[in-house]
C-alpha cells in the first residue's frame, strides 16, 4: 500500500493511495474531498466536473465531484459553505487524513480520513466535523458521493414481513417537494428502490429512507461501487429520520448517508464512518427481488462494516 503526492488534472497537490488493485485520489488544493476511486488504470466511477478541476479560490461552493462531507439538515448558506482552499494532508500507515481550515462562515472544521485495505478494494472513510465556534450547535454529519453519469443506484429497505407478523411501521420514506414517484427513473420492488441517472433529463429527483443497515450500490458499465454504514434506530436523524438519501439530475447522481443529529459543543467532533467496495463484471439482468438478491446483495454483504 503506497501513498504518493501527485498532480491530478491541474491540481498540483493531490495524494494517490493505492494497494495495486484500486486507487484513490484525495485533493490537497481544495477539500477535504476524495475525487477519484477506481481500479488502477480504470475509469473513475465518481463524477468529475471538467471545468472545475484544477481550480481553487472560488468565492462560492463548487460541486467538483467525488466524495465530501457536509452538515445536515441542508441549509442554503451553512451547508453550502465553500471548500475551495488548501487542506492539511497527513499521511497515515493506511492512507491519509485531509483537514480543512476552520470555515469562517460556520466555524466548523471538516476532515476526511481514508484508510485502504492492504489487498482487495475495501476502503474505510471517516467523515468528521468539529465545532470550532463558541456555542453549541445541532447538526448531523452528512457524506455525499457524486457518481458519474449513466448509472443506477440501488438501496435496500429494512427486512420485509407480512401484515400478520409486522403491524408496526418499520421505516420512513421521505419525499421533497420536487419528488415525483411517477418519474420513470425510479423503480421499486418489494425489497429495493432504484434510481437511474439520465444525462438527458434535467428534472431533479430525491428520496430518503432509514435503514439500520444503511447501504447503496451504484452500477455503471459493469462496475459497482458500494458504500455501507450502520444507523442507530434509537437516535434522531435529519429529514424526518433519514440515514440514506439519493439525488439525481442530468449532471450526476448522488449517494448520501447521514449520521444522527447531535448537539455539538465547542471543541467536540461528530463522525460518520462509511465502508466502500468496488466490483468488476457485475451483470444485472433485471430489476427484480430475485435478481437483486442474487447479483447485488452478496457483493454488498462482502463489504465489512467492522473493518
Amino acid at each position: 500500500m503506497t501513498v504518493q503526492k501527485v498532480e491530478y488534472k491541474g491540481w498540483k497537490d493531490c495524494y494517490r493511495i493505492s494497494n495495486g488493485e484500486v486507487e484513490l485520489i484525495v485533493t490537497g488544493d481544495v477539500g477535504p474531498r476524495v475525487i477519484r476511486y477506481a481500479f488502477v488504470g480504470g475509469h473513475n466511477i465518481f463524477k468529475e466536473f471538467p471545468d472545475q478541476l484544477g481550480k481553487s479560490g472560488e468565492k462560492t461552493f463548487e460541486p467538483r465531484g467525488g466524495d465530501r462531507v457536509w452538515m445536515a439538515p441542508e441549509d442554503p448558506i451553512a451547508s453550502w459553505a465553500p471548500d475551495n482552499v488548501p487542506v492539511t494532508v497527513q499521511i497515515t500507515p493506511t492512507g491519509v487524513i485531509a483537514r480543512e481550515p476552520v470555515e469562517p462562515l460556520t466555524h466548523l472544521q471538516k476532515e476526511i480520513e481514508v484508510s485502504l485495505a492492504p489487498t482487495g478494494t475495501q476502503v474505510t472513510v471517516s467523515h468528521r466535523i468539529t465545532n470550532r465556534g463558541l456555542f453549541t450547535i445541532e447538526f448531523a454529519p452528512w457524506a455525499l458521493t457524486q457518481m458519474a453519469q449513466g448509472g443506477m443506484v440501488i438501496s435496500g429497505f429494512p427486512p420485509r414481513g407480512t401484515h400478520d407478523q409486522a403491524l408496526a411501521a418499520t421505516n420512513p420514506l421521505t419525499m421533497w417537494a420536487y419528488t415525483n414517484l411517477a418519474d420513470p427513473r425510479w423503480k421499486f420492488t418489494r425489497k429495493y428502490l432504484t434510481l437511474r441517472q439520465d444525462p438527458h433529463v434535467s428534472d431533479a429527483q430525491k428520496l430518503g429512507l432509514f435503514n439500520p443497515n444503511t447501504w447503496a450500490a451504484y452500477l455503471l458499465n459493469g462496475e459497482m461501487f458500494v458504500k455501507r454504514t450502520t444507523a442507530d434506530p434509537h437516535a434522531t436523524y435529519p429529514d424526518f429520520g433519514c440515514s440514506f438519501e439519493t439525488f439525481t439530475n442530468d449532471q450526476f447522481l448522488e449517494v448520501e448517508t447521514l449520521g444522527p443529529l447531535a448537539k455539538v459543543a465547542p471543541g467536540k467532533t461528530v463522525q460518520l464512518v462509511e465502508h466502500w467496495g468496488l466490483f468488476k463484471n457485475v451483470n444485472l439482468k433485471a430489476i427484480t427481488d430475485d435478481e437483486l438478491d442474487r447479483t447485488i446483495l452478496p457483493l454488498v454483504d462482502s463489504v465489512d462494516v467492522n473493518q
